[in-house]
């Protein structure tokens, strides 16, 4: 079958196509359109539609709408209830759940051919499940956790894989949602709600859980699989911040504070789910699961053997999911994702003749990893532009800023390059092979979803990627898969005798990251980065604004 899976309604809309139960491509709206998550998550923007996206993808397969066998919309109206039913301050939802019911036909307007009766609404938190349970390696007979803000009708759901089937176990109805209490408070600290709350767990590490308590009267888990959160006086426990105001001690303790919290409720969820299943293997999804530090305090002291997490495992995620879920219904063998590189690339030639239409000097180097390789050692900053772009939210050495680990001040600069603020990290890329001798925590770790202690004795050695509280959001890297990075890691530690090379998105902040060639040239031209990398080529910042010879190749 030929399936494409749609994402919508609420945030992050993307597109996904299976064909015969294997993923093909995937991509988020935002990388075409340009548009932080592809849309505000309100109900005024529900029949909005990943059209950019979905158009690619069928593109990219060679199939026309009228080829497809089914698509996939990741959320079925049929189960919602009225807002005000569900203890929800959204008068406006009904208008949501309206576009939601006229989506066959919205997408047979973006896609001209498409029957809209091919159309199969799925629900919301099992498309999210699919999208880790189906999507996982060698995850067979497994248990899956989801925890977002919001489906129809639920925040979360326990699930068990059994085979090709899913089977739910429990979910916690709203308005109780471990989803929605991060985002209030996302706001609460000044930060933009449903887009910003990577921030909160950052700023956690800052303070002290000093009201952990107070948050335990309104967050807590209920022993049965399910859990209380609603409610927090945030108002109480700190002042509100304003966007542009400094963050206090305050601040940061009623992040750490809720930080704990979320973690001692999943940390419970995961017990009970694993005194169901027995299973070695859980899997998450869900935008609780971008929250890192929770992941791995679940894989520490959790009772699972091993923790997978969906490196798309937003509301993005759920439209590979939502395919996953139909295929398996259909009597088709879903195969693992094979990456994080579903997106879009362009060849040596085509990205050549990007580089001569912009008219900027670019050279083609023997081998760009060692070119690479030499200008971080030199402590230049690298735009990195290779393959493939990533499906999800973080950047895994195909859109990525590199620069050196053993300067401290680094983490400074490269924040003032991407125009973010001064309490975030950045993260650490290691091969594989070599990250236990330096990272304590899950292993491997290719998609940047756990935490790890950095070893002691490398805290001075590779201090730009050591966050305040020792830790570090690894990526290791597979040579085999990924072997021009591998070379990169490889060449810079001859060069430094360091194994590490500083990974962050390219990208600068409230915009999307970098997709395209335009894109790429665009950030390189207007941001401090000294060399762009960009598939076999190098641009130097040096050569664009100091020589003058446009529009040539050396």
């Amino acid at each position: 079958m030929r399936i494409l899976g749609i994402n919508a309604l609420f945030h992050d809309p993307a597109a996904a196509l299976l064909i015969d139960g294997r993923t093909v491509v995937a991509a988020e709206e935002e990388r075409f359109s340009r548009r932080k998550h592809g849309k505000r998550p309100v109900p005024f923007a529900a029949w909005e539609l990943p059209e950019k996206a979905a158009a690619w993808c069928l593109t990219r397969a060679g199939l026309r709408p009228q080829d497809l066998d089914a698509v996939t919309y990741s959320y079925d109206p049929r189960l919602a209830r009225p807002a005000q039913d569900m203890g929800l301050d959204d008068p406006w939802d009904h208008l949501r759940q309206t576009y939601a019911r006229e989506a066959p036909g919205f997408l047979r307007a973006a896609l001209p051919g498409l029957d809209p009766g091919i159309v199969r609404f799925v629900p919301h938190h099992m498309a999210h499940a699919a999208s880790g349970a189906f999507a996982a390696p060698d995850a067979g007979d497994s248990s899956v956790l989801v925890l977002d803000g919001r489906g129809e009708r639920a925040s979360h759901l326990a699930a068990r894989r059994v085979g090709d089937r899913l089977e739910p176990l429990y979910a916690q109805e709203l308005p109780h949602s471990l989803g929605l209490v991060y985002e209030e408070l996302t706001e609460h600290l000044g930060f933009l709600r449903s887009s910003d709350e990577f921030k909160v767990m950052a700023l956690a590490s800052h303070g002290t859980p000093r009201m952990l308590s107070e948050l335990r009267r309104h967050v807590h888990p209920t022993g049965d699989g399910g859990f209380r959160a609603t409610g927090v006086p945030w108002h109480e426990l700190c002042p509100p911040r304003g966007p542009d105001e400094p963050w206090t001690r305050e601040h940061a303790d009623v992040a750490a504070s809720a930080q704990a919290v979320l973690e001692e409720t999943l940390l419970d969820l995961a017990r009970w789910l694993h005194g169901r299943t027995h299973d070695s293997t859980l899997t998450l999804a869900g935008g609780v699961a971008l929250n890192c530090v929770a992941n791995s305090r679940i894989a520490r002291e959790g009772p699972f053997s091993r923790v997978w997490v969906q490196p798309a495992a937003g509301d993005a995620g759920t439209a590979l999911g939502g395919a996953l879920l139909l295929a398996a219904a259909e009597g088709e063998e879903p195969e693992p994702m094979p990456g994080a590189d579903l997106g879009r690339d362009w060849s040596d030639a085509e990205l050549g003749a990007w580089l001569k239409t912009a008219g900027v000097p670019f050279e083609r180097p023997t081998d760009i990893a060692a070119t690479v390789a030499r200008s971080l050692a030199d402590n230049d900053i690298v735009a990195w532009f290779q393959g493939r772009s990533e499906y999800g939210p973080r950047a895994l050495g195909h859109r990525s800023l590199l620069a050196h680990p053993g300067h401290a001040g680094n983490l400074e600069r490269l924040n003032d390059v991407k125009g973010r603020e001064q309490f975030r990290p950045v993260a650490p890329m290691v091969l594989a092979d070599r990250a236990g001798e330096i990272f304590d925590g899950p292993l491997p770790s290719p998609y940047m979803l756990f935490v790890h202690d950095v070893a002691p004795e490398w805290r001075e050695r590779i201090p730009a990627v050591v966050h305040v509280d020792g830790t570090a959001r690894i990526q290791t890297v597979d040579a085999v898969r990924e072997p021009l990075v591998a070379r990169v890691l490889g060449a810079f530690e001859e060069l430094t005798g360091l194994p590490v090379v500083v990974n962050t998105s390219l990208n600068t902040a409230g915009r999307p990251m970098v997709d395209d060639p335009r894109d790429a040239l665009e950030c390189f031209g207007s941001s401090p980065v000294d060399l762009l990398a960009i598939g076999p080529y190098a641009v130097r910042r040096q050569d664009l604004f100091g020589t003058g010879d446009e529009g040539a190749a050396r």
